[in-house]
């Protein structure tokens, strides 16, 4: 019973969502007719659709880059991130001045350092990875970090009564502990993600979506721009779905 009303839960939601984008783009489509707002400002979304299928190679393209330069930033920001984090728990020592020095580095917005790394790596494909990892590791440095510090003080005291070491702490307590929040940071990144790619594309690049937007600009296509919007919106939201699926998987356990 329990797997079916789980089963039902989900089935809703979907349901929901697709109700709910529905409304949003009539909605969008009503108010951009009936006050016959000018592209610039709101073009209609059977206009930014047309749009989306008349240029669905070039923006197929695009994503894929921009997908290409999310996926290997996420997979290396969350490397460093949680790396770090179980570093940490290692090596106590190292903890203030380590987290006071990443707190002040990620003081400043993750665009700013967008010359910097544009100038050390170019505009190819290297810069925006840096620059997707270097957002997306702050995330799961704090969120793996928070994760591993909610072990019941009680509990490590009773491992360490039977020999327990730090490793065997950290793989058998800590971790388990902490993959709820993990997950959680994982998921979050996703949209960050891409949105910092898209961003840094636009400061330069040789193609991706960002870079679809800055040229729409440029030739002021508003339709193009929006077009390549409603593209990276998509994309954003199924990788967000699968690391989500993902999430469920391996949580399993909340789910029943």
């Amino acid at each position: 019973m329990g797997g079916r009303a789980v089963t039902a839960q989900r089935s809703l939601a979907v349901q929901r969502g697709v109700l709910g984008a529905l409304v949003l783009i009539g909605l969008w489509e009503g108010v951009a007719r009936g006050f016959a707002l000018p592209a610039y400002v709101l073009p209609a979304m059977s206009d930014v659709l047309l749009g989306v299928w008349g240029k669905r190679a070039m923006l197929t393209e695009a994503a894929a880059y921009t997908l290409a330069e999310a996926l290997l930033g996420y997979a290396l920001g969350a490397l460093v991130g949680i790396g770090l984090a179980v570093a940490l728990i290692l090596l106590p020592r190292a903890r203030g001045v380590v987290v006071t020095a990443v707190t002040a580095v990620n003081s400043v917005p993750v665009v700013a350092y967008s010359p910097l790394i544009l100038l050390w790596f170019g505009i190819g494909l290297a810069s925006k990875v840096v620059m997707v990892a270097l957002a997306v590791s702050f995330t799961l440095f704090l969120s793996t970090l928070a994760g591993l510090d909610r072990v019941d003080r009680r509990s490590i005291d009773l491992m360490r009564s039977f020999g327990a070491g730090r490793l065997a702490l950290l793989w058998r307590l800590r971790l388990p502990t902490a993959l709820p929040l993990i997950l959680a940071g994982l998921r979050v990144s996703t949209v960050r993600s891409i949105i910092v790619a898209i961003v840094t594309e636009m400061l330069g690049a040789y193609g991706g979506l960002g870079w679809v937007i800055y040229q729409a600009v440029l030739q002021i296509d508003f339709v193009q721009v929006w077009s390549a919007i409603v593209v990276a919106s998509a994309a954003s939201l199924l990788f967000f779905g699968l690391v989500g699926l993902a999430e469920r998987r391996l949580l399993f356990w909340r789910a029943s």
